[in-house]
């Protein structure tokens, strides 16, 4: 369920990306006003901006809910040790066990 969680996450911000990337902002229009562009207002059109600018929205929402819930689901998460962590010489080998019993060194075991 954690790595669905992610995969939506990842989506989700992937497309809030790509949908802020697309829009224009308000002050972008406004050159065109001043006898660049044919537009009649000072701040252009807003037809297809409330189309973006709710899917923003929503997708923003979801982005922050995800993140709340992915933060309270690796909360509760253990995270496992990794064997770098860890780098203290090892007490016993076999070679001072072979030692530590006065054996024979045609008996001490080469290799693995």
């Amino acid at each position: 369920m954690y790595e669905l969680f992610i995969v939506l996450y990842l989506l989700v911000a992937l497309a809030l990306i790509v949908l802020v990337l697309i829009q224009h902002g308000k002050g972008a229009d406004m050159g065109a006003s001043f006898g660049a562009g044919g537009s009649a207002t000072i701040f252009g059109s807003s037809g297809t901006g409330n189309f973006l600018t709710r899917t923003t929205t929503v997708l923003a929402t979801l982005f922050f809910a995800l993140s709340l819930l992915l933060g309270n689901l690796s909360t509760g998460r253990v995270k496992a040790v990794d064997e770098w962590q860890d780098l203290s010489v090892p007490v016993e080998t076999k070679a001072a066990d072979a030692v530590e019993e006065k054996k024979p060194a045609s008996d001490i075991p080469v290799g693995n």
